[in-house]
């Protein structure tokens, strides 16, 4: 296990944790969350031996092998295969092994090097890499690709593989969904929940952290705070800390006034009852959380913008593309006022490309796109970020907009967005990443849109500055597209969802959950092409019709079972699910959070969290039935 005692770092003259212990115990998978620069990063380079300690105690197992993911990129010449492989260092070292014995021509030595290459994996090595990049988005034509010919996002996606390529006992992620696209985030959780070390993961993705880890270390005030579940479960425990401070009252009221405004939004939207009741819930979710959030440094809100014509946007007949080669065809597509739209498709579908055209920033190779009336676009892509003047100030960014507008007022509006005293003035170059995120976003609200187009926004943002996000968007009055692989983030600011496959753009009937099935279909259908071309390229043979009756019939009972057990198993899932309704309604009571209820309220939240892990493990076994199920089928 990992041990920290008294422990005590600092960066600089900065102290960043002080006098605080925490154990880590093998095989848990923890979150690690809390503001930036608190010092999270700092802990997993302490970890990595990277750094050392001010002061206390720190004691891990020296046989472990920790693995992380890369930060810098030093042969960019190297075939993208090949560096993720070298993550396997047992690999690596019976590989050279082999070409060593073989080369001095020792024939006890090379059959020992070959037992060595084969208990490291060593013939399934080039699979298991391959199996790592498809699931990260590689197309197998790229497995081979320099890694300098990869852009900066892709890159980080290689140093991910090549940490999941390490047969580790300790998983050290920061920020792993960071540039990935949400199908490929479902697929780096179920990799997650089935890796067996102890994972440490640093994430602001909460659906994320929900859906993979067991425990959760806040690092607040300088030390380092253990909660039991997921990252909802933290807000809640937090929550009920917080909630019995009454000067924070007012402040919360506030918030929660604008997640009713946007719960009213949608129970007048008759049209859509099914999609209208799943945000009311979610609403009533954030309002049970949203005490974990008073005290965060991030307050701000759209201004009213102005009212635009009727449709904001219409596309007729579109086609989308580049170099003369087109990426999505035939586009209608209308968008009228207070629309809320989520595009949801596989990466490379045209996503981006249809937001870039939204917003003017690329021209339809046919077709035309007509904007209405007073139309006041805001737009948000990575790439703005690029394009910020690293030597001027936020403040300055500010003026060139509005030029006549006070410093004060500027100050102000920019204190929402945690640019404080130097922070306003300084050159941007300084900042981080999650920092330049924020300047581009106030300099879109600043600009008061009544069309916002967001790609990928959460990008760098922790999980306090998301949150606020979320609740400005809630009292936007605008109509809003997002693309985003944050779900939190999804269903709780949209009410519908469009598809963007095969060169298409429809409407999608139904939420995430159903879009999840959706991935699940598109992946079968994969494997069944898969399989139809490796039979066809099977040489023909006469059919041993008695061997085709008993695999026939072979099957047949496998099928039985299998349903038996798909069905068993169905069956206790909906019985978890029965008692997680049954305990939430006891959390839902505010009494629950008083002093004398607190042992009640850790066993509640204990039972709530091992119930949870106990549902995923079975709706993970079903599935994987459910799949066996579809694939004889093929």
């Amino acid at each position: 296990m990992i041990q920290l005692s008294s422990l005590t770092l600092r960066r600089g003259t900065d102290v960043l944790l002080d006098s605080t212990s925490a154990t880590i115990y093998p095989g848990n998978k923890v979150g690690l969350v809390g503001a930036n620069g608190s010092g999270k990063s700092s802990l997993f380079a302490l970890l990595r031996n990277t750094i050392s300690l001010d002061s206390g105690e720190m004691s891990m197992p020296e046989s472990w092998v920790v693995a992380h993911m890369a930060q810098q990129f030093t042969d960019l010449e190297r075939p993208a295969i090949e560096f993720v492989l070298d993550g396997d260092k047992e690999f690596r070292a019976a590989e050279t092994e082999i070409e060593k014995t073989e080369l001095a021509n020792q024939g006890h030595a090379i059959a020992n090097a070959h037992l060595r290459y084969e208990n490291a994996g060593g013939y399934a090595a080039y699979a298991r890499a391959g199996e790592l990049l498809n699931g990260l988005g590689f197309d197998t034509a790229l497995h081979h690709q320099a890694i300098g010919e990869f852009s900066g996002g892709w890159r980080v996606r290689l140093g991910l593989a090549k940490a999941l390529m390490c047969p580790s006992d300790l998983l050290l992620l920061d920020e792993p969904t960071n540039h990935l696209d949400l199908e490929t985030v479902i697929w780096l959780e179920e990799w997650l929940r089935r890796y067996k070390g102890t994972l440490l993961l640093i994430s602001h993705d909460r659906e994320f952290l929900d859906s993979v880890v067991k425990e959760i270390v806040h690092i607040e005030h300088l030390k380092l705070n253990h909660y039991t579940g997921g990252y909802s479960d933290f807000e809640r425990q937090r929550a009920a800390k917080l909630a019995l401070q009454q000067s924070m009252f007012e402040k919360q009221q506030r918030e929660l006034a604008h997640m009713q405004k946007f719960v009213d939004r949608f129970r007048a939207k008759a049209s859509k009852a099914k999609a209208a009741q799943s945000r009311v819930k979610a609403m009533e979710r954030m309002e049970k959380i949203a005490p974990a959030h008073v005290d965060s440094p991030f307050h701000f809100e759209f201004p009213e913008a102005s009212q635009a014509g009727n449709p904001l946007i219409r596309m007729n007949d579109v086609s989308l593309g580049y170099n003369g080669k087109a990426v999505l065809q035939w586009i209608n597509l209308s968008l009228a006022p207070g629309d809320r739209i989520g595009l949801l498709g596989l990466n490379g579908a045209g996503k981006s490309t249809l937001v870039r055209a939204l917003a003017n920033d690329l021209k339809p190779m046919s077709g035309e796109i007509l904007n209405g009336a007073n139309v006041r676009i805001g737009y948000f892509a990575q790439h703005q970020i690029e394009q910020l003047d690293l030597q001027a100030s936020p403040l300055l960014h500010l003026k060139r907009i509005s030029p006549k507008v006070t410093e004060q007022q500027l100050r102000r509006f920019l204190g929402g967005f945690d640019f404080q005293g130097d922070m306003a003035t300084d050159p941007v170059g300084r900042r981080s990443g999650g920092e330049k995120a924020r300047l581009v976003l106030a300099m879109l609200v600043w600009q008061a849109p009544n069309l916002l187009l967001l790609d990928e926004p959460t990008n760098h943002l922790d999980l306090e500055m998301r949150y606020a996000l979320t609740l400005a968007l809630q009292g936007f009055e605008g109509a809003v597209i997002t693309v985003s692989h944050d779900r939190h983030l999804l269903e709780n600011t949209v009410s519908d969802y469009f598809l963007v496959a095969n060169g298409k753009v429809d409407e999608f009937a139904g939420d995430l959950k159903d879009y999840r099935q959706w991935l699940n279909q598109e992946r079968l259908e994969d494997q069944r092409n898969a399989k139809a071309m490796a039979d066809s390229a099977k040489p023909a043979g006469k059919l041993n019709k008695k061997a085709a009756r008993k695999a026939a019939a072979d099957e047949r009972n496998a099928n039985k079972a299998l349903r038996r057990e798909s069905k068993k198993l169905m069956n206790q899932i909906d019985a978890r699910s029965a008692e997680l309704k049954k305990i939430e309604e006891e959390l839902a009571d505010p009494k629950m959070y008083l002093d004398e209820n607190q042992s009640q309220l850790q066993k509640l939240l204990k039972t709530q969290g091992e119930l949870r892990s106990m549902a995923l493990s079975l709706e993970t076994q079903w599935a994987e039935i459910e799949e066996k199920l579809e694939q004889t089928k093929a």
